[in-house]
Formats: C-alpha cells, sequence, structure tokens
C-alpha cells in the first residue's frame, strides 16, 4: 500500500483579501484508505423557523445594522472557478432597485474562455467528488445550512433586501428559511433514495447503486429566489454532480454571498463553479460540448423553449441523453365560490399578487369573482395601507421591481389597460422610476375573461380580475382552465365542499400547486413539493425526492451466488 502524501498549501478566502493558512491533504489511490462499513441516516429535519422582526427583537436590530454594513462598502464581486477568485476587469454595476443612485459595487462579467475553464475544473473534479463517500458529501450541505440558519443569516437576508429588493419578511422565508430547508431536506431526502434497494430471490443477490450523470450539469437560476438559485446548483452537486452555474445578473449580491459560504462549508473545488456570461454565449459553449449531461432551469418560458429546442438539434453530439428539468412562468388563477368568505379571498388575493411586487412566478395574476360577493372584495381595502419605499425602512410593505426593463414591461401593460374601454383600473395604476423602479399595486377589472391581462404573464403587481355570474360556476372553472399556456399553481376559495371538490378535478391539470382557502403562493420545501405543468416547466417538484431523481443515474447489480454450471434446464428430459 502506498502512504499517503501529505502537501502544504495555500488556502484563499473573502472578497477582500487572501488569507495564507496552512493545511494538509491527502493524495491517495483508490486502496490506500481504509473505508467504514456503517450506513448512515439523516433523519427528516423540521422546516427552520421564521424570524418575525419585530420592533425591538435582537434579529431586526442585527438586520439593520447588515443592512448598513453592506451599503458602507463597495463590493468587488468576482466569479469563482475551481473555488479561485476569477477578476477579469470588465465589470458591470450592482444597484439597489428601489435607490438606483447608490452602488453596492460591480461584479466581473466572464466570456467563453471562463465557460470552458468552468467547464474543465467541474470535469477535473467529477471522478473525486463522485468517489466522496455520501456522509462527507452531506456534511459540506448540512454545514451550509448551519452556517446560514446562524452566522451568515443576516448577510444573506440583507444582499437579498438590497440586491433584488425585498422587504426583510421575504427576505427572511427565501434567503434564509427556504434555503436551509432545502439544503437539509435534499440531504434527508437522497438518503432515502439510497436506501431504495430491489428484492432478491434465493440464490442471489441484487442491489442498486445511485450514481451522478456522466458529464457537467449546468445550472441557470433566476433573480427572484436567492432559495431557488442556491437550490439548483446544490441539489445537483449533492447527488454527486459537478456543476456549472450561471445565476441572473440582478441576483450575484446574494449567488456571491451563498457562494462564499459553500467554500467555508467545505466545498471542494470544482464542484460548482460560478459564472456571469452572456446567456447566448453560455448556451453556444454548454450545448455542444459532449460532456453537458443536463439543465436545471428556472426562468422565461421562451428561454427555456429555446434551450430545449437546441438541446434537440445537438443530441448527436452528447454522450448521454441530457436530463432536461426546467420551472418557467405562470398565469396563477384565484378562483372564488359564491360561497367564499370575503375576508379571506381579499386577503387570498392582496397577499397573492401583491407580496414581493408580484415578481413570483406563483403570484395571483387572475381572480375570478362570484357576481354576489365581487363588489364587496373589489374594494381591496388593504391596498391602502400598503405602503411603498426602500427596504430599509421595514414598515413599508411594498418595494421595487427588479430593473428597468422589468418596468417598462409591466407600466406597458397598465398603460394599454387605461387606453382600452374593455379594462378599468380600480386600484393603483401610478409608478416611478425617478429614485427606483416604483409601481404601485395595480388592479385591473375586465368585462372579458380572456383579456390580455387575464392569459399573459406580467410578473409584476399586476392583478386582472373578471366578475362571473354566481351561478354559472361550472363554466367559470372551464374558462380557467384554458385561458392561459400555463399550468403552476392556483387556489379555490370556498366554504362549500362540494364546490371545492369540483374544482379539484375540473383543475386537475391547471396547477401544479393547488390551493384551498389560500392564496397560491408560500410553498414550503417539505410539506408542498413546488412544480408545475403544461407551458410552467418539467413539474419535476424541487423540494422534493422527485427533483433529485433527475440527477442520479441507477444502476442495477445482479449476483448470483452459486452460478449454474449446465446450460440445461429440467424441461428437456423427456422422463
Amino acid at each position: 500500500m502506498k502512504k499517503p502524501f501529505l502537501q502544504e498549501g495555500l488556502f484563499l478566502f473573502g472578497r477582500k483579501r487572501a488569507i495564507s493558512l496552512n493545511f494538509t491533504y491527502y493524495r491517495y489511490n483508490k486502496n490506500s484508505l481504509r473505508m467504514h462499513n456503517a450506513y448512515f441516516h439523516f433523519a427528516a429535519p423540521a422546516n427552520e423557523p421564521v424570524y418575525s422582526y419585530a420592533p425591538g427583537s435582537p434579529e431586526k436590530v442585527a438586520l439593520k445594522k447588515q443592512l448598513s454594513a453592506f451599503k458602507a462598502q463597495q463590493a468587488d464581486i468576482p466569479m469563482y472557478i475551481n473555488n479561485q477568485e476569477i477578476r477579469t476587469g470588465k465589470t458591470v454595476d450592482l444597484r439597489p432597485p428601489h435607490e438606483i443612485k447608490h452602488k453596492l459595487g460591480h461584479f466581473h462579467m466572464g466570456e467563453a474562455a471562463h465557460i470552458n475553464d468552468a467547464i474543465a475544473a467541474a470535469l477535473a473534479a467529477k471522478e473525486q467528488w463522485a468517489a466522496t463517500p455520501w456522509e462527507q458529501r452531506a456534511g459540506i450541505f448540512l454545514k451550509a445550512a448551519e452556517l446560514i440558519a446562524t452566522k451568515y443569516r443576516y448577510h444573506m437576508n440583507a444582499a437579498t433586501m438590497l440586491g433584488q429588493s425585498k422587504n426583510a419578511y421575504q427576505a427572511e422565508i427565501d434567503s434564509a428559511c427556504e434555503l436551509i430547508d432545502f439544503l437539509r431536506y435534499n440531504v434527508h431526502f437522497l438518503s432515502e433514495i439510497y436506501k431504495q434497494q430491489p428484492v432478491s430471490s434465493p440464490g442471489v443477490h441484487n442491489r442498486t447503486e445511485y450514481r451522478p450523470l456522466e458529464g457537467f450539469v449546468l445550472a441557470v437560476t433566476p433573480f427572484n429566489f436567492t432559495a431557488i438559485a442556491g437550490n439548483l446548483p446544490t441539489s445537483a452537486a449533492m447527488c454527486g454532480n459537478v456543476v456549472v452555474w450561471k445565476p441572473a445578473d440582478t441576483q450575484v449580491f446574494a449567488a456571491n454571498m451563498f457562494m462564499q459560504i459553500m467554500i467555508e462549508a467545505g466545498l471542494p473545488a470544482g464542484v460548482i463553479n460560478l459564472i456571469y456570461v452572456d446567456g447566448p454565449k453560455l448556451g453556444d459553449v454548454c450545448f455542444s460540448h459532449p460532456e453537458f449531461a443536463g439543465i436545471h432551469f428556472t426562468g422565461s418560458t421562451a428561454v427555456f423553449q429555446h434551450m430545449w429546442q437546441t438541446i434537440g438539434q445537438n443530441i448527436n453530439k452528447y454522450k448521454a441523453y441530457p436530463r432536461i428539468v426546467g420551472e418557467t412562468g405562470g398565469k396563477d388563477f384565484v378562483l372564488a365560490h359564491s360561497s367564499a368568505d370575503v375576508a379571506v379571498t381579499a386577503i387570498a388575493l392582496a397577499r397573492g399578487a401583491f407580496e414581493y411586487q408580484g415578481q413570483k412566478c406563483s403570484a395571483a395574476s387572475r381572480a375570478y369573482l362570484p357576481s354576489n360577493i365581487a363588489a364587496e372584495v373589489k374594494t381591496l381595502a388593504e391596498l391602502k395601507t400598503m405602503k411603498m419605499g426602500t427596504v430599509e425602512d421595514f414598515s413599508n410593505f411594498i418595494n421595487a421591481v427588479i430593473d428597468e426593463r422589468s418596468f417598462n414591461k409591466i407600466t406597458n401593460y397598465i398603460e394599454n389597460a387605461k387606453k382600452d374601454p374593455a379594462a378599468k383600473i380600480i386600484a393603483g395604476g401610478n409608478y416611478s422610476k425617478t429614485e427606483g423602479y416604483f409601481i404601485e399595486p395595480t388592479v385591473i377589472e375586465v368585462t372579458d375573461p380572456k383579456y390580455v391581462t387575464m392569459c399573459e404573464e406580467i410578473f409584476g403587481p399586476v392583478l386582472t380580475i373578471y366578475t362571473y355570474d354566481a351561478d354559472k360556476f361550472e363554466e367559470i372553472i372551464s374558462v380557467v382552465d384554458s385561458s392561459s399556456a400555463y399550468a403552476l399553481t392556483g387556489s379555490i376559495i370556498a366554504q362549500d365542499r362540494y364546490a371545492i371538490d369540483l374544482a379539484t378535478k375540473k383543475l386537475v391539470n391547471a396547477a401544479g400547486n393547488f390551493y384551498i382557502n389560500d392564496k397560491p403562493t408560500g410553498a414550503v420545501v417539505g410539506q408542498q413539493p413546488f412544480g408545475g405543468a403544461r407551458a410552467s416547466g418539467t413539474n419535476d417538484k424541487a423540494g422534493s425526492m422527485l427533483n433529485l431523481y433527475r440527477w442520479l443515474s441507477a444502476r442495477t447489480i445482479k449476483e448470483t451466488l452459486v452460478p449454474p454450471t449446465e446450460y440445461g434446464y429440467p424441461f428437456i428430459k423427456e422422463a
């Protein structure tokens, strides 16, 4: 047996400076170290508690302090390839959407060469990472979850608030709690998958191995959820895959923070490589690479469909058929029955449509109200008390939309509705981009259930309401089902159980996440696995075993304990 080889080295950590540390690592062949013979189980965790940030609470003080700290400096954010910080000098400024005159810092854009470098680093790390015992891989992600829950909770929340214009509560449920839950629950789910084994007949021992995919996985993540941005690369990596990760430019501030946490948690070099590059250029390089093994995507429907088409056209180039996992848009509905409670309906609409400025793929954006309660619900008195402004003022319920492009798209819908006799603005409708990209919560009332804002995804604080004849509930269900290409989330508000049952059955394909007497947002890891079908994506349910199966490739092994030594079977004997 060869003796382990010891080597001294340097460890680079932090954005501002390199700290020299002596460390020792082992280089060894497959037989140089003795392996354990224990079976490890990771029990189902509890969901991370949500902090309230109530007046005078220690968490409120700590979060405000971290917000001030981030604003007092300008971050110089690198890419991370092979765990090395890469700065190109080609920088892009980062500014809070709610305070566009303030500069948070900048990040360094990469080119095609950096994409190739990231792929090369991932593939170089693949063999050792895939061979790393499961409990060692799991330990990294559990440590990252604990770091976020404790040491870096306010760093993650403050980065998300400033970079993505989320209020304290929206940041807490996203960049702290949901991200922690993804990391902890996925460890548990993968542990349960690994335990699943086939039966063995007499004289035979059968077993199944769950291998990572051959090649590298590409993770492309959105701006609106830091938790999604963290989950897409880590869920694949947890399964033994190596990853190239491209976040949205408008989410880089928090993505950088998460990557630093993963490195501190012990993520080996090359396992996840974080790059900021042009999207089409990324596709050109990755989708033509023979080692491309799969994509984990959340973003626009058009981009996802183009990716799928490109992958199909290049299918002959790949070593194996790539896994395509994506969650895209939504045109999410709230359907109220004549038995619906008025207050329940109004709050489901107010929260579902306007939390995080409607920038959730699950946000309520179309509502169907029965004529007997429509007038009362449409007053939406809650909107008059919703304050709008910066995230540092915790009394603001509404903040800014993500960027000028989004601002222009959303306000174009509002302006068209103002000019159209078939539509009426009954709340909000004002906006300004002088200080930040602010749009008032806006409610449009229409007389046509197929009006454009009832069918197209807007992705902003705009809710469209249609009033239907209270006696025609079954007919309106068919309208709900046929008005949009999407099928992500939806809800039924009713006290009549027969109405709930009817809507649940008739709308079986209209929403991957269906809610009863609640808003259509707020899925919790381990409780409501999330994803939709039709144009909303592949419905592979983030936060469940279903998603993790997509990043595994099973190998079944049959061992015959006493092999036969003759070819003949009993049937060939006549007597």
